[in-house]
């Protein structure tokens, strides 16, 4: 029975995935030689430095996100994971999430502006993140590895398609919260609409679009980790090696080594996207020195203000004196 109603949808797609092989193989190969070649750069300048130049620089990073509080965290976290023997791991697996983090965001907030100004490319949209916000990360790892082979290329690539999905919800979200008033007003005074978009509708959905760029970094993160099972290396290398040998104590440092990364990644950008209160200090040198400029004279005294402020009650008429008797 099962035979007569078998839908061969997985012999179609291998199909599918290896004419796509075959007939972008060269397309690949250059995709392939320059995301090793970002990530060989970039692991080399996390890792060359001396550790506390880089825990110097993250730290620089968090005060500037939040303060002096989250810069010394950082700190003391990072320096948790060199204690614990994981530094280069860790700045493996950080060069591999920033990457692949940054290529994710520049796809997703065009196509989030996209399908927030037309309705048809939303509905297009739809299904399509649907698809890849719920299928488990494993399965993208299987093709990754058929066009890519081993190594920290295809983790690379299955964690930009694991982590797009959130990026263009929460920037079509915010774009199309903007109020309707406000675009409208930009309109009136005869605004062009790329103008709109950057001035009016970019600035007022910042605040969802970075929660969107959070949610990136973060899937990212443990697309990373589960990416150690293709080769990609650092934590998750650890993590699956640790698996394999039922190795208690190591699985223990990796992993807390990947909750210190992902406390930091998480703290810094959530940072960035509040707004920061400015203290009105130039308003009040410009106050203070209009005040300074006003000659004494130019005040007004008691007098000059009741006279200027008019009376409160009309004034009783003065009495007529009577004519004296001749």
């Amino acid at each position: 029975m099962n035979d007569l109603i078998r839908l061969p949808l997985g012999d179609v797609v291998e199909t599918g995935v290896r004419w796509v092989i075959d007939a972008l193989g060269g397309f690949f190969d250059v995709v392939a030689v320059i995301f090793r070649g970002l990530y060989d750069w970039l692991d080399a300048s996390l890792s060359t430095p001396p550790f506390w130049a880089v825990i110097l620089v993250i730290a620089a990073f968090a005060y500037w996100s939040r303060g002096l509080v989250l810069a010394v965290g950082s700190a003391l976290g990072l320096l948790v994971v060199v204690a614990v023997g994981q530094w280069s791991n860790a700045m493996d697996s950080l060069a591999l999430v920033i990457l692949a983090a940054v290529v994710a965001i520049a796809i997703a907030v065009p196509l989030g502006i996209w399908a927030a100004r037309s309705d048809r490319v939303s509905a297009i949209l739809r299904p399509v993140l649907d698809f890849l916000q719920t299928m488990p990360a494993f399965v993208y790892l299987i093709p990754a590895m058929l066009i890519f082979g081993v190594g920290p290329v295809p983790g690379m690539v299955a964690t930009i398609a694991f982590a797009l999905a959130p990026g263009v919800r929460l920037t079509e979200l915010g774009i199309r919260g903007v109020d309707p008033e406000i675009v409208e007003a930009g309109h009136a005074f005869g605004a062009s609409p790329g103008r709109i978009l950057r001035q009016i509708q970019l600035p007022l959905a910042l605040p969802s679009i970075m929660a969107g760029v959070n949610q990136v970094i973060m899937l990212s993160l443990s697309m990373v980790v589960i990416a150690g099972m293709v080769g990609a290396g650092g934590l998750g290398g650890q993590v699956v090696q640790s698996l394999s040998r039922i190795d208690i104590g190591l699985g223990v440092e990796a992993g807390l080594s990947v909750v210190i990364l992902a406390m930091i990644l998480d703290r810094v950008t959530s940072g960035f996207s509040q707004p920061r209160a400015r203290t009105p200090r130039a308003t009040t040198v410009r106050n203070a020195d209009t005040d300074a400029a006003t000659p004494a004279s130019a005040t007004p005294k008691p007098e000059q203000a009741e006279a200027g402020a008019g009376p409160t009650r009309p004034e009783a008429p003065a009495e007529r004196p009577e004519p004296v008797p001749a």
